[in-house]
């Protein structure tokens, strides 16, 4: 009998069709007619009627067409305070009928409508489940225990997969009890559920496990009350499934496998006291899961002819799922192998499990014969730290090493020991293999090098690392490198490692070998890992050695340059950095021939920021060799002045490159840790006398943004290398003076998108410490000018680094602080009383986001200078305190929509003393991470017996920081740092880059203490008990 279908339902249909019409316009048109239907009542009704309807003259394209763009409709249409949101709302008895017919075909026998289906009611549950959803939970329980439909079941599956990545501490309390037990019996009944459905169910425990882990924190005792009961039964059924041994040609039991492991992870991480009494024979199964898995993986690895059955599978992709699986079981160990209750288990294995470990390390044979004719590419998997075997592997050493400490590293090195050894026997049955397991032995050892090397050096230590290294490397010399050239690299690459255990002439063996390899007719793989050592070893290389190579060396990496592409461009340069560098004096007479190469390859590449990067590196290296800047400059200067000239003319990323390379030549050498040198007096002004006004115009012209950023580091290093003399050059000083003003103007101006001021911070600094007298007769417009810029920006690290120049104006107006202040006061600030409040406001909140150590001193030390005024308008601001903790549970995005984050609100002077404390708690921290005394915090007792602050606070004397101060002082501060070169000036240039912090904050904490100590000890109690002891520790010494 045929479906009525009336009018509209046809128009529908009709459209359906048309947007899979081959005619361009006839899509468009269905297309927009569909989206302005949309805004109709009723259309959402309709577009589900006809994708769940089946008996609808329609293929299959058609219903899962319809249940995509239901999926679209409900995104745009449902819930008015979403982003997405376009109007009209849906209305809600519309709402009901999509929800009821959508459950209804939940059983459909087609996947991708199935899939189509779920992902709408999904997209639903997300706004209405459960208040306005209560039935969407009893219908799908039904369906998941109802055995008669396969169909349902992976529907309701599929559904709850989607909703189980959305779950919160409201749903899931509801939720476990009641879909647990269905789902339990649907993986423990694999007669009657194929793999599939099972896995399916798993990753829906596995969601819900992860969102009970993170509801523990909060709810502690309610969701062990949930878990303990039923965890007993649950690992018996992991154990269950990871028993038996892997079907290697088999993906679907590989992935019910992997669910397996990640529903042990959320277990034994979330609740490891609930699990200690079930997890020893759930890690003997994964142990025996291991081998098992290993044992398939050495088919996939070594044999090179691969079983037919198995490779096809291989050729359709799931060799990847195999890889992954074993990738997630190291991830899994890795995550559980230093947890206390399983110390003890893998104790007794450890050493078997790296023996394991070592075989995933094996490169596959595929890999190998793709490497082979691609050194782009052996270059690019060798640096990529992606999602693979051979990662996790690795990973799971260092995991070993840091659990396990000495007997993990002796772990390691009898399994390296035993790997070799079987590697010389492969190699006498002259098996094609043995050079695989010797290239994985060498790489596991420099994967774990710095503990190996710091267990080396202990005086406790039996370790014979340099022997075995030296037998490893020695004999692998001797093979042939044309035969073998990945174990050739992978030697070559790992000896500069282990220097320091090496003798000195297996060292000088391989770094001729480098340079020799280089030079010659070898593979690709082994000329990368000659560039690789050449990188490490020169460095610490003999001075009579590299100067009598240094012609031939120079040469062959000049002609590797012109064959170099992609990822080993960037090797060749950084090993010719290195060369320079080692150059010493040398480098002066080969400048003539290596500058003109490299200028010429860095203006083919300055759109390619990696390898322009590069390049400048290595012209800043040759900078730096003696006698070498002037010639350099000599022969940037005519080709550098006319592009500036002319910037408006130039292609794309010319202009900001060659502003970044003149900046480069401004500043000069890093003479110590933290100290940068200008460049001579009489460079700085020849590059000023061709390019300074240039400069100037592109600040004031341009609407590139990089080249804006980029020009304004450059005209910092102007005003640091030029200093007081930069006004007298090239004419009247007053006009210089207004060019580097308007320059500022600009760059702080509300117009300037933020990203184009983004280095403003440091050109200001450098204007106000080497022409203070100039700058200080704008000071009042100065701050007008910051104050504006600062509420219109954008960029968090714009606005930080716009407040450590109020820190400094701040210091340079001692000792009249208070004067400062009330300048400060008398100026306006939008939404607020005066700048001061604006000013205050946004510091106490942005300094603990302030990065850099000299970034850091200045503005602690300001701070506390700001404090000891006492000056009364402090304490009538009043600023953000601490965080209130919600009671509410986990925060949603429904829930931080409705009830944002919640303050305490504290005078201002509190929140100064607070701040300071917290940056003697950050240094007492990293003083106890030194010391080694950092734990789990599941395993952490109560230790009263920190070490002192003192002790090494003020170990430094309080003169000048010593370097190990220095070093002490950029780990704390500056370990996350990767690129704060816009500001390497500044320390150079800043005196108060002088002050021992610890010392000046211990200093003032007892001066102001004693200077009013009723005050004093009433701002303390605005103070959490942890920045207290803090302050008392110091106050008690």
């Amino acid at each position: 009998m045929a479906t009525f279908v009336d009018q509209d339902q046809q128009w529908l249909l009709n459209c359906l069709t048309a947007t899979l019409d081959t005619s361009h316009e006839v899509r468009s048109f269905a297309e927009a007619s569909l989206n302005q239907a949309s805004s109709q009542p009723g259309f959402g009704v309709a577009l589900s009627k006809v994708a769940v309807n089946r008996e609808l003259p329609l293929g299959l394209t058609y219903y899962y067409l319809a249940a995509v763009l239901l999926k679209q409709f409900i995104k745009k249409r449902w819930q008015e305070d979403e982003e997405s949101f376009e109007p009209p709302a849906v209305a809600s008895e519309e709402k009901e009928v999509i929800r009821k017919l959508l459950l209804l075909s939940l059983n459909d026998d087609h996947g991708k409508i199935c899939t189509a289906i779920s992902m709408a009611i999904a997209s639903i549950a997300q706004y209405d489940w459960p208040e306005d959803w209560s039935e969407l939970l009893p219908a799908l329980l039904n369906l998941i225990s109802d055995q008669t439909s396969m169909s349902g079941v992976r529907g309701a599956l599929r559904c709850l997969a989607l909703l189980s990545v959305d779950l919160d501490d409201r749903s899931v309390p509801g939720l476990v009890p009641a879909l647990f037990p269905c789902l339990h019996k649907i993986v423990s009944s694999p007669e009657i559920y194929d793999k599939a459905l099972r896995a399916k169910a798993l990753s829906v425990v596995h969601s819900c496990a992860s969102m009970l882990g993170v509801m523990s924190g909060v709810y502690k005792e309610e969701t062990d009350a949930l878990v303990a009961p039923m965890l007993k039964s649950w690992v018996e059924q992991f154990s269950a499934i990871l028993q038996p041994p892997v079907l290697s040609a088999d993906p679907e039991d590989w992935s019910i496998r992997m669910e397996v492991c990640k529903c042990v992870s959320q277990f034994v991480q979330n609740f490891p006291h609930h699990t200690e009494a079930h997890v020893t024979g759930k890690s003997l199964s994964l142990y025996i899961l291991l081998s098992n898995f290993l044992k398939v993986l050495m088919i996939t690895i070594l044999q090179s002819q691969f079983d037919p059955f198995l490779f096809s599978y291989l050729s359709n992709g799931y060799a990847c799922i195999l890889d992954k699986l074993v990738s997630r079981m190291f991830n899994h160990l890795d995550s559980i192998i230093d947890l206390s209750c399983l110390v003890k288990l893998f104790a007794r294995i450890v050493g078997m499990l790296v023996i394991f470990d070592l075989l995933t390390l094996l490169g596959a044979v595929s890999q190998v014969h793709t490497w082979s004719l691609d050194a782009n590419q052996y270059v690019a998997d060798e640096d990529e730290a992606t999602y693979s075997c051979r990662v996790s592997g690795t990973l799971l050493l260092e995991e070993v090493v840091n659990s396990y400490v000495e007997d993990g590293i002796n772990a390691i090195v009898e399994a390296c020991q035993k790997r070799f050894n079987e590697s010389r026997q492969e190699k006498a049955m002259a098996s094609a293999n043995w050079w695989r397991l010797r290239e994985a032995t060498i790489f596991a050892l420099v994967s774990v090098s710095e503990p190996l090397l710091e267990a080396q050096s202990s005086e406790s230590c039996e370790l014979n690392l340099g022997t075995l290294l030296e037998q490893i490397l020695t004999e692998d010399m001797a093979t042939g490198l044309h035969e073998y050239p990945f174990l050739h690299a992978r030697a070559l690459s790992g000896v500069a490692k282990f220097s320091s255990v090496v003798s000195q002439d297996i060292l000088d063996q391989f770094l001729f070998a480098s340079i020799k390899a280089v030079g010659s007719d070898v593979p690709p793989p082994v000329k990368v890992g000659a560039c690789r050592a050449l990188s490490q070893l020169l460095p610490e290389s003999s001075k009579g050695i590299v100067q009598s190579q240094l012609m031939a060396l120079f040469s062959s990496l000049t002609d590797l340059l012109k064959h170099a592409s992609d990822e080993t461009l960037h090797l060749v340069l950084e090993t010719l950095q290195a060369t320079v560098k080692s150059g010493h004096e040398a480098i002066v007479s080969i400048e003539p021939i290596i500058s003109p190469i490299l200028l010429n390859m860095w203006a083919s590449y300055v759109s390619d920021p990696f390898i322009s990067i590069d390049a400048v590196e290595v012209l800043e290296a040759i900078k730096d060799a003696p006698g070498c800047i002037r010639p350099l400059v000599s022969r940037v200067l005519p080709s550098i002045g006319p592009i500036l000239e002319k910037h408006h003319q130039q292609p794309d990323g010319l202009v900001a490159g060659s502003l970044d390379l003149l900046t480069m030549l401004l500043k000069a050498s890093t003479t110590t840790i933290m100290m940068i040198e200008n460049a001579p007096i009489e460079v700085v002004k020849a590059i000023h006398d061709v390019c300074f006004s240039s400069v100037i115009q592109i600040i004031l012209q341009s609407s590139d943004h990089a080249e804006i950023q980029n020009a304004t580091e450059c005209l910092a290093a102007f005003v640091s290398g030029g200093k007081q003399e930069i006004l007298a050059w090239g004419g009247d000083q007053v006009i210089k003076m207004r060019s580097l003003l308007d320059a500022a103007s600009r760059l702080l101006s509300t117009e300037m998108e933020s990203s184009g001021s983004l280095f403003v911070g440091s050109y200001i600094l450098q204007l106000i410490l080497h022409l203070p007298s100039q700058m200080s007769q704008h000071i009042r417009d100065l701050i007008a000018a910051l104050i504006r810029r600062m509420q219109s920006c954008q960029i968090a690290g714009l606005k930080s680094s716009l407040l450590v120049v109020f820190a400094r104006l701040l210091h340079m107006s001692a000792p009249n602080v208070e004067q400062f202040i009330d300048l400060l006061i008398t100026l306006p600030a939008d939404g607020y009383e005066n700048s001061l409040a604006y000013v205050m406001s946004e510091w106490t909140r942005q300094q603990g986001e302030i990065q850099g150590s000299y970034q850091i001193k200045v503005t602690t030390s300001a701070l506390a200078l700001l404090l000891s005024t006492q000056h009364a308008e402090l304490a009538n601001i009043c600023v953000k305190g601490h965080l209130i903790k919600s009671n509410a549970g986990i925060t949603t995005r429904s829930k931080a929509k409705v009830a944002p984050d919640q303050w305490t609100m504290m005078p201002l002077p509190a929140k100064i003393l607070a701040l300071l404390a917290d940056t003697l708690i950050e240094i007492q921290e990293q003083v106890v991470a030194d010391d080694g005394e950092d734990s789990d915090w599941e395993e952490m007792g109560d230790n009263d017996a920190e070490p002192d602050l003192l002790q090494t606070a003020l170990a430094t004397s309080r003169g000048r920081p010593n370097l190990d101060y220095l070093m002490a002082m950029a780990k704390v501060y500056s370990e996350n740092q990767e690129d704060d070169h816009e500001d390497e000036l500044l320390p150079a240039a800043d005196p108060l880059n002088e002050i021992n912090l610890a010392n000046y904050l211990v200093d003032f904490l007892v001066k102001f203490s004693a200077s009013d100590r009723q005050l004093f000890d009433h701002l303390c109690q605005h103070l959490t008990p942890a920045q207290r002891n803090a302050i008392q520790r110091i106050l008690q010494r």
